[in-house]
């Protein structure tokens, strides 16, 4: 009980009542399994990724949730600048639209993680200690709002409701965006809405600015290890990416930040490229995928257009 004991004077918490919320914690085997990474040589394939979540169910479970919250999603935009069609994109590929908010206890799934980490993940330390900390601002979260501990549930990882928040991000992003007085990610589409908009506000969202743009290539100069060695980190002004081998057309030439190479592979067929800009970073801050960040892109894109059909 050393661990609940820490929390408990850090937090200035209730020593009993956080001893008895972590005694209560049981280990989840499928947890350490899930969060294992994919075998070494597993091909990552965009198109497969893609069909995942651009899908009928998806799409329509989308078109209901806009209509549904159509003056919410635009005063958030309104307020943030952060477009109704990416928060919708978020909220499908996370939950669709609440349909999936995870069935694991959360408080088992963090003491899984926390203090049983799978020694043979390659980050097996490091990720303990981050699971660690979301540990402790989760029971510093629900204390705090007289939630039990013991009652939410989430994903395999500890995420919770429908925008799939870890405890820091609720406890640092979340946002009351009904004005009832509490934050409730769970069952107010208000609060997820807004919540979701403060993430990327938080996270230097452009108003007004692309995700991403079409790009091409120039073999005659094309340096194709300098444009991929950032990776998704935007780096590249139009120039510098044009003097490389990257050919942008149209409004992309106009743009004045900086781009990323942005590479999506299809298993066994050629990859697929796009340019990136700093919000299609942005995207990658809310989970570290460019094909997650695509996914969300399409996915907003889609149920907007089924929306003006």
């Amino acid at each position: 009980m050393r661990a609940a004991d820490d929390i408990a004077t850090r937090r200035d918490l209730d020593l009993e009542w956080v001893r008895q919320a972590i005694g209560q914690a049981r280990y989840i085997p499928q947890v350490a399994r899930f969060i294992q990474p994919p075998p070494v040589g597993t091909p990552k394939n965009w198109r497969v990724y893609r069909s995942r979540f651009i899908d009928p169910v998806r799409i329509s479970a989308g078109v209901k949730f806009w209509q549904d919250n159509r003056d919410t999603l635009a005063r958030a935009e309104a307020e943030t600048g952060v477009p109704a069609e990416i928060i919708v994109g978020i909220i499908g590929v996370e939950t669709i639209y609440g349909q999936q908010m995870g069935t694991f206890r959360v408080i088992d799934a963090l003491t899984t993680l926390a203090f049983d980490f799978p020694a043979s993940h390659p980050r097996a330390a490091a990720r303990s200690e981050f699971f660690k900390a979301e540990l402790e601002q989760y029971l510093s979260l629900t204390h705090r709002t007289s939630i039990d501990p013991l009652a939410l549930r989430g994903s395999f990882a500890g995420a919770m409701g429908m925008p799939q928040f870890m405890p820091s991000s609720w406890i640092k992003y979340a946002i009351d965006f009904d004005g009832d007085g509490k934050v409730d990610l769970f069952s107010s589409p208000a609060d997820v809405i807004g919540s979701v908009a403060s993430y990327f506000k938080a996270f230097n969202w452009q108003p007004g600015m692309p995700t991403h743009y079409p790009v091409g290539f120039d073999a005659t100069r094309l340096d194709m290890n300098a444009l991929l060695a950032p990776d998704i980190l935007p780096t590249f002004s139009v120039a510098s990416f044009g003097a490389k081998g990257a050919v942008l057309e149209g409004a992309a030439l106009q743009h004045s930040g900086p781009l990323a190479l942005v590479e999506l592979q299809n298993g066994d067929e050629p990859p697929s490229y796009v340019a990136g800009t700093e919000n299609f970073y942005a995207i990658t801050r809310y989970n570290w995928s460019s094909y997650y960040a695509l996914a969300v892109i399409e996915l907003g894109k889609a149920v907007s257009a089924e929306m003006n059909r």
